[in-house]
């Protein structure tokens, strides 16, 4: 085995992206880091390099421990990569996830099935001599 490969394989190799065009894609729009730097896709990434992978809200970190361009199963990834995000980025991430949709703010996007059910009950509770009449004999 090599001791440096590209980074674009190198995370689609150990599953971060699903292909290797949306990684070199993350890699042009500066979503990885090698040490602090935004990378290019054709980057080599060596052992013992810390690759950080920004997928909004939480950004992920990496430990190289293995180079590799060609994919493995799942069950060898932790033998090429480690791990080490913080913490504090799964809370934000479960906490993201909790208030994806608690919070939207009224009269913004499609109305949610609670609201349809809501504004249904309205119509049934209000007979319909008051919903007919023109406003134009104002």
């Amino acid at each position: 085995m090599s001791n440096e490969a590209r980074i674009d394989k190198w995370l689609w190799a150990v599953r971060v992206f699903k292909t290797r065009t949306i990684a070199a894609s993350a890699c042009k729009k500066g979503q990885v880091c090698i040490g602090g730097t935004q990378v290019k896709p054709s980057r080599v990434v060596r052992e013992g390099d810390i690759v950080s992978v920004r997928k909004p809200p939480i950004t992920f970190s990496f430990r190289v421990k293995q180079p590799i361009e060609n994919r493995v199963g799942a069950k060898m990834v932790p033998e090429m990569m480690e791990n080490i995000t913080a913490p504090e980025q799964y809370e934000l991430l479960e906490m993201s996830r909790i208030s994806g949709f608690v919070n939207r703010a009224k009269g913004l996007g499609r109305p949610t099935k609670k609201d349809r059910r809501s504004l249904d009950e309205f119509k049934e509770e209000v007979p319909d001599f008051c919903l007919d009449f023109d406003f134009d004999d104002i």
